[in-house]
């Protein structure tokens, strides 16, 4: 789905709420958030096969999504730090029982594969 496509004001709601969340990252970014407020090299070590090029896009998208705050500590070396905005926290909680659902699905899958 297109970013623009998603700001329509015409598209269904939960296509809307899809487009801030879509991609790999973005949903575990707002899991790794939710607990307290990270520097972007916590990610990437938290976050195996997350380059740094699309960490910072992601990041960027959600901070223009309104998700995540970034603040930047004006020390040397430059310290920026990520965090859940109201809007992020609220959306993290709405996926919680997404999540819940998502591990019975994983359940009712494995326990229907046969025995080798």
């Amino acid at each position: 789905m297109t970013r623009g496509r998603a700001q329509d004001p015409n598209v269904c709601g939960v296509t809307a709420a899809i487009a801030v969340i879509d991609g790999k990252w973005k949903p575990t970014l707002l899991w790794l958030l939710e607990s307290r407020p990270h520097r972007p090299g916590e990610l990437r070590r938290r976050l195996p096969g997350l380059t740094e090029k699309v960490l910072t896009q992601a990041l960027r998208e959600m901070e223009a999504d309104g998700l995540v705050h970034r603040e930047v500590h004006d020390v040397l070396p430059l310290k920026t730090l990520y965090s859940l905005t109201a809007f992020g926290r609220e959306l993290s909680e709405l996926l919680a029982p997404l999540s819940d659902w998502g591990h019975r699905r994983l359940e009712k899958l494995t326990d229907a594969k046969p025995a080798s």
